[in-house]
């Protein structure tokens, strides 16, 4: 169990996981401590068979508003080979373990595409570069219409390097990544919904991202899990080979314990029970 980091709060109900970043007092700026609470997080939910879904937002008047501005400080005088402890070298043993190949400031925005459940950011004020990245990492985003969002790191001369590279390519079109990217513009969240970086628009991004995920956890757990697997892994596939993802996921689900009840229960005009899955 790693250890209590006051960064990042989990609140557990009903298998839905309210994940809170939680420095208000600085829009939810990243510094070290709140870059090791947010990969705990994901670190302790990745191992919790109750969990269904995943609601991700920030605490006072911004979702994150990038990393904490004093990192850059010294960045003026130093070699570009000395950037920040946010990001690389000295967190790479971090990840032996989980087999990842990203390294610390990566995983914090991927590890929620590691997760086998669906994760719903919910998005308000700022999300600025890191936090930026860490949004575009959750599976959907509920975005207030005057949020504001912009890759942004150009600002610094610097490139999105917490993955985003990675999770943009999969919501815009390359045209509208690079744009996005070489010019640092911040976007509303109207504008980001035009976009495709925002799922759904809610002037209570919140409260509108915790209705989808208690609907998300009233279907089958592994129902879920298998189809956050088949889309993601399906998107490097050829579709011969997302042919056979489809047909061994389904194979899996087909006559199990919870499948059988999803159909018990409609049948029955009832509420499903189901189970935690293996």
């Amino acid at each position: 169990m790693p250890e209590k980091n006051e960064r990042v709060q989990i609140h557990l109900r009903d298998g839905v996981a309210d994940v809170r970043l939680n420095r208000p007092e600085k829009m939810n700026a990243l510094d070290d401590a709140m870059f090791r609470g947010i990969i705990d997080a994901g670190l302790q939910l990745k191992q919790d068979k109750s969990l269904r879904a995943v609601v991700l937002s920030g605490e006072g008047r911004a979702f994150c508003a990038g990393l904490d501005f004093s990192g850059f400080a010294g960045m003026a005088g130093r070699g570009s080979s000395d950037a920040t402890d946010d990001g690389g070298r000295a967190a790479r043993g971090l990840f032996s373990k989980t087999n990842s190949p990203a390294n610390r400031a990566q995983y914090s925005a991927w590890v929620w595409q590691e997760l086998p459940v669906p994760v719903i950011a919910a998005v308000h004020g700022v999300a600025y570069g890191a936090g930026f990245q860490i949004a575009m990492g959750a599976d959907i985003r509920v975005v207030a219409p005057d949020a504001r969002l912009s890759v942004m790191e150009i600002k610094w001369g610097l490139i999105p390097d917490m993955a985003g590279s990675q999770t943009l390519k999969n919501l815009v079109r390359l045209d509208v990544a690079k744009e996005l990217a070489f010019t640092g513009r911040v976007v509303s969240g109207s504008e980001a919904a035009q976009l495709g970086l925002a799922t759904q628009l809610s002037e209570t991004p919140l409260e509108a991202a915790m209705q989808i995920a208690l609907e998300i956890a009233s279907k089958s757990p592994e129902a879920i899990r298998a189809n956050k697997r088949l889309f993601n892994e399906s998107r490097e596939l050829a579709s011969p080979e997302g042919f056979k993802l489809e047909e061994k996921l389904q194979a899996g689900l087909i006559g199990s314990a919870n499948q059988v009840e999803a159909v018990k229960a409609n049948l029955e005009k009832r509420d499903p029970k189901f189970s935690d899955p293996d």
